[in-house]
């Protein structure tokens, strides 16, 4: 491969990527309804939507037979939801074209590879950052958090399956809106479950290090996502959501640039790619004046940065925390 055909190559690899990423959001989507990924971004920092404020809590019992006294009147208020847009890079990757040359290696195949590669690292991006996100939130909303880890001190239990019930619970009569739980591979995680004799459900989905499993009839998402794991590993967390819990847009395709330089012994080529994408939670609003635009991940997992802006069981979802065995 020449160092004239490196234009070529970038321009090719953009289709691939433009023709699988969709496909392979879609297949996440069906197999875990639970997080929501899209194609279709926004213009600017953040997005901001504002709804009414619900008022059926807002009856009362009549008696027509005493006196007429005064009702102090509920005011129509409006609150508002924003996402918050993620920025990240990809590359540089650094290649030789002489040596590509002197392999023989078809161009195909270069883009083949960079493609695969940035999508499987695209797609874990979306899955950790808006987990960890999502799981912060949560834990800054005590209700929805049902915690027997060691973090509580004496008594702590490990993960197991009334635990879990448990968290579904702090839903109430909503709980039957979780439709998707994620956790952790090993015994901090699913495997913590299998060690109860829950038998092994069929695989709906993979991509590089996430699987989606069938578990007792309840969609679940394995994935050793950092923030599903705390106090080394001493403490297991497991998070379930509603339909559309995580809310992730990201623009079409990501911005990309190909560079070909002289000055080394050997010409070097450089490809890298600037790539961003917005993260909503049910229930949740990102707190504008607290977090911030661009914000970091530190940022991003910091609860008190996610304002609760409806009643409980119609937030994103519930976590369960527990000591690993």
């Amino acid at each position: 491969m020449s160092s004239s055909e490196m234009v070529v190559f970038n321009d090719f690899i953009m289709p691939v990527i433009a023709e699988q990423l969709p496909q392979r959001i879609a297949a996440l989507n069906e197999a875990a309804p639970g997080i929501m990924l899209s194609s279709a971004g926004f213009v600017g920092d953040f997005f901001e939507q504002s709804f009414y404020n619900a008022l059926h809590d807002n009856r009362r019992r009549v008696d027509p037979y005493s006196a007429n006294s005064t009702v102090a009147p509920v005011d129509l208020s409006q609150d508002q939801h924003n996402s918050v847009k993620v920025h990240g890079g990809f590359g540089p990757i650094r290649f030789e074209p002489k040596q590509m040359q002197i392999l023989r290696k078809p161009t195909q195949e270069g883009i083949t590879v960079i493609a695969a590669q940035f999508i499987d690292a695209f797609i874990a991006d979306q899955l950790n950052t808006s987990v960890a996100a999502t799981v912060a939130a949560i834990e800054n909303n005590v209700a929805m958090v049902h915690d027997t880890s060691t973090a509580t001190g004496a008594g702590a239990l490990s993960l197991s399956q009334s635990g879990l019930n448990r968290s579904h619970a702090k839903m109430g009569d909503a709980s039957q809106g979780l439709v998707v739980q994620i956790m952790r591979g090993s015994m901090d995680g699913y495997h913590g479950f299998v060690d109860e004799a829950l038998a092994n459900g069929e695989r709906l989905f993979t991509s590089a290090n996430v699987t989606v499993i069938d578990i007792l009839g309840k969609r679940t998402i394995v994935s050793d996502i950092p923030a599903l794991t705390a106090d080394a590993g001493a403490t297991a967390k497991v998070l379930t959501l509603q339909a559309g819990g995580i809310m992730v847009d990201s623009q079409e395709l990501p911005y990309t640039n190909i560079e070909t330089s002289n000055g080394n012994d050997r010409i070097v080529t450089t490809w890298q790619t600037d790539y961003d994408y917005s993260i909503g939670l049910k229930g949740y609003s990102w707190d504008e004046t607290n977090g911030g635009k661009a914000p970091s991940d530190a940022a991003l997992e910091t609860g008190s940065n996610w304002d609760k802006v409806v009643e409980d069981k119609f937030t994103a979802g519930v976590l369960y925390i527990a000591d690993v065995a």
